[in-house]
């Protein structure tokens, strides 16, 4: 009833949103009689504020049409290299110019992204950073609610063997990287592909603020997970999905729900935020407002996740605390495997963490290295970057001039 009383809201306020877009370019148009009005330009801000408020946001493109490579303007075109129900395998295909012809190889880099929520263009800088350096494939993960209950269910289990498939698709050579949630299941897919004696093991990982040991400076996130009981997630985060939509009937966390508990976060934040946009506007300073709608754009387009594939992460990841007690079995193949870090062996190791991350806390990271205690102590790497916190891991200044040479140092050397 949640999910369908969403809808409803939804329906309402799109009409007011719109009429609230149209009345914000009656006062600003230079053209319109009522943009020379006293007090027009606040009255235009006021209408953009609530149109924002109010509006549904969409999954954004990944706006990556070119990169730079030795100086030469190259174009980037997305193609799908694998589609399954849940995700798409998606590839930043250089198109090199003539000029370019002859350069080496680059390394091949997955890049797994988290499915937590936000779609997957939030690590679009993160991506923008590797095209000059790298052959990049990006786990690209579908809308829940856009899965038809025909597709089936998506466990853990599934998370951690779409990735040993991607892996394959690339084929030896390759190195994984992982941000934020998706570095459980990715040392996972490495260890059991280790265990099996994969010749598609990845020869690097980079693992990035995510919650491998969570009892390790546990956060806000960390404390609602272990306060709750596995029922009340079950019973109180979990609906299906409302009849117009693909995946009607299908189980999930919904999206909104999501963003309502990233708001309550850092409730504060999110208002002056917006009040700062209000004045920014007002002063006629275009290039921050430009940057709030940017960020807010992306922040606000949130997906359903798979019921199924939460609760579990809920329980092994945060509960159970199954990988680093080395007691997480997965469904793999047919069979049932340990989840044994200890077998691995060729694939270097770096883990990145930020100093003032409120996800995931300092140490969380860390921990893969002493669950990987087979790699050579001179291939495994950890850094934290000073007066970060956990988008700037992987977006922004912080992570294109310091976390990001480290790890383009850390994959061509593996």
């Amino acid at each position: 009833m949640l999910y369908e009383l969403q809808e409803a809201q939804r329906a309402l306020l799109g009409p007011v949103s719109e009429w609230a877009a149209a009345m914000s370019r009656l006062y600003s148009n230079p053209y319109s009689p009522f943009s020379h009005l006293p007090l027009a330009v606040r009255t235009s801000a006021g209408f953009e504020l609530l149109h924002r408020l109010g509006k549904e946001y969409d999954k954004p493109a990944w706006g990556l049409p070119s990169t730079t490579i030795d100086g030469h303007e190259v174009t980037v075109v997305e193609r799908i290299e694998a589609s399954k129900p849940f995700c798409k395998l998606i590839k930043f295909e250089r198109l090199f110019p003539r000029a370019l012809a002859g350069r080496p190889a680059d390394p091949p880099v997955l890049l797994v992204t988290p499915l937590s929520g936000n779609h997957a263009t939030l690590l679009r800088d993160t991506v923008r950073a590797l095209l000059p350096d790298h052959d990049v494939w990006v786990t690209d993960w579908v809308d829940a609610r856009l899965v038809p209950v025909a597709a089936g269910p998506f466990h853990l289990d599934d998370y951690v063997a779409y990735v040993i498939e991607f892996l394959r698709v690339l084929g030896p050579g390759v190195h994984v990287m992982a941000v934020c949630q998706p570095t459980v299941p990715v040392i996972a897919a490495v260890s059991l592909m280790s265990t099996l004696n994969d010749p598609c093991v990845p020869r690097s990982m980079t693992l990035m603020g995510g919650p491998i040991d969570t009892r390790e400076s546990p956060t806000k996130v960390n404390d609602l997970a272990t306060t709750r009981s596995y029922g009340w997630f079950r019973d109180n985060l979990i609906h299906a999905v409302p009849s117009n939509h693909p995946g009607a009937g299908r189980p999930v966390y919904p999206g909104f729900l999501q963003h309502m508990g990233f708001v309550a976060m850092n409730p504060n934040r999110h208002v002056d935020s917006h009040w700062d946009f209000f004045q920014d506007l007002v002063r006629g300073d275009h290039d921050d407002a430009e940057a709030h709608r940017r960020f807010y754009d992306e922040y606000n387009a949130v997906l359903d996740m798979p019921a199924e594939y939460y609760l579990e992460t809920v329980k092994t990841v945060f509960q159970d605390h199954a990988l680093p007690k080395g007691c997480w079995d997965v469904r793999f193949e047919g069979r049932t495997m340990r989840v044994a870090p200890q077998d691995i062996v060729a694939s270097a190791l770096l883990t990145v963490e930020g100093e003032l991350d409120d996800i995931t806390g300092l140490g969380q990271t860390e921990a893969a290295h002493a669950l990987c205690s087979a790699i050579p102590a001179e291939r495994r790497h950890h850094f934290v970057a000073a007066g970060v916190g956990h988008v700037g891991i992987f977006s922004g200044r912080r992570w294109r001039e310091e976390i990001y040479p480290k790890v383009r140092d850390h994959i061509r050397g593996a």
